[in-house]
């Protein structure tokens, strides 16, 4: 039994319901609208190598269906995650037997592929024996090697919006041959919005919720109706898992930190949740927090980085549940802090000039003397303890604890933000006081 073909017994809603022409098809109107790639390849019967890349319940396989059955193409359908080497052989060959008619392999998960696996399918995508359709959920970038990539286009589909949920909901409870028009359900207002809220964009969702929701119908004038109430049940707590190895785990965790970068605590806190409630670990979301602190607040707000930490230590002592708590403190603390990239930039200047200048002798003054020997070549001689200067500061350039042999530079340049503010002027009233120890004031 192939991925199209109709189990035993009676097929779930989310099956039948699958569009067999592109007529049908709701969605992806950047894919299949008048014009667009898919559209033309069915126009022209025409079918290229592609990857389908997008979240479940999407659409992949439908479209790897309609765009088969268009082209009049053999179909061969595999799954990555139990097909090996041996399997592809077997397609390959029925291939050969059927040129020259054309056969397109349609392989789900194709992110699963090993490098074996990859290298087996490769020379026959190339010669066109085969035509592969890919669908993943997986960034195929990282996932399928550079030589199956460059010869697959590769398409990126969407979740279903809202209205088109509702749409795909519509055309089950109306359809009389494969959906549930034949059972007359009368639907509450309220009901299919709440199950499209309830599916996240994923149209296999929402047909399997409106499936068993239907089964707590009650009688109504010889027809049926799907009440509000009755979803309580049915849609529960819809917690989306995440894969801590695919894209939305780290997608996530990018916006969270490019929210707090845009000082914007709410859409923060909002990433935040649903990173946790989609099962992500708290102390990713704490140690980015803590590397925020410094690369994005820094000096702006000293106080970033204490804070950041503080969450951390709380969170460890008192649990997930009120830990979660201060996770949020430090959050909206970082969002609302004036900020400044002055510290990231500073450290990545200066990692490029001790790159460029290998030899960075320390000044003799510097040096540690703790023998006699040490002491006798000079090392410590003309250091200036600062705390026995006039007011803590070692004036002059003298003293500027360069190393001697190489050109000045200027790593840390502070804003005019936050505290940051302060140390530009304390750095500028230091370096007067430079200028007048070396006589040019």
């Amino acid at each position: 039994m192939d991925l199209f073909s109709s189990p035993a017994g009676q097929a779930p809603l989310a099956y039948r319901m699958r569009p067999r022409r592109l007529a049908d098809y709701i969605g992806q109107q950047a894919l299949i609208g008048e014009g667009k790639p898919l559209k033309q390849m069915v126009d022209t019967a025409t079918v290229r190598s592609m990857i389908l890349w997008g979240p479940p319940g999407v659409g992949k396989t439908t479209l790897a269906d309609i765009l088969a059955q268009a082209s009049g193409a053999a179909l061969e359908s595999l799954s990555a995650v139990m097909a090996g080497v041996k399997d592809i052989r077997t397609v390959v060959e029925r291939a050969r037997a059927l040129a020259p008619t054309p056969v397109v392999l349609f392989l789900d998960e194709i992110h699963r592929l090993n490098k074996s696996q990859q290298d087996a399918l490769l020379p026959h995508v190339e010669s066109g024996l085969l035509t592969l359709i890919g669908a993943t959920t997986e960034n195929p970038s990282f996932e399928v090697n550079s030589a199956l990539l460059s010869r697959a286009r590769v398409y990126v589909l969407k979740p279903l919006t809202h209205e088109e949920l509702i749409a795909v909901l519509r055309q089950a409870l109306e359809d009389r041959e494969n959906g549930l028009g034949d059972r007359r359900i009368a639907i509450e207002d309220g009901v299919l919005d709440a199950l499209a809220r309830a599916s996240a964009g994923d149209a296999r969702r929402a047909l399997g919720l409106l499936e068993v929701a239907c089964d707590f119908t009650r009688p109504d004038n010889g027809g049926e109706t799907l009440a509000l109430d009755a979803l309580d049940d049915v849609i529960g707590h819809q917690a989306g898992a995440m894969d801590k190895q695919g894209d939305g785990y780290y997608d996530l965790l990018s916006a969270i930190h490019k929210s707090i970068r845009s000082s914007r605590p709410d859409a923060a806190l909002l990433y935040i949740a649903r990173f946790i409630q989609g099962g992500g670990d708290p102390l990713d979301v704490i140690r980015r927090l803590t590397a925020i602190a410094s690369e994005d607040v820094g000096n702006a707000d000293p106080r970033a980085l204490p804070l950041a930490m503080a969450a951390w230590d709380a969170y460890l002592r008192l649990g997930d549940h009120e830990g979660q708590r201060a996770m949020a403190h430090a959050a909206i603390h970082l969002a609302v802090a004036p900020k400044s990239n002055r510290i990231d930039r500073a450290w990545k200047a200066a990692q490029k000039y001790a790159r460029e200048q290998p030899r960075v002798e320390v000044p003799a003054y510097l040096r540690n003397a703790p023998t006699k020997l040490m002491a006798e070549l000079g090392h410590g001689e003309g250091y200036r303890y600062a705390h026995s200067e006039p007011d803590g500061y070692p004036a002059g350039s003298a003293h500027s604890c360069w190393p001697e042999a190489l050109p000045a530079a200027r790593f840390y340049e502070p804003s005019e933000l936050g505290h940051e503010k302060r140390f530009a002027a304390i750095m500028a009233w230091r370096a007067e006081r430079d200028a007048e120890a070396d006589g040019q004031g």
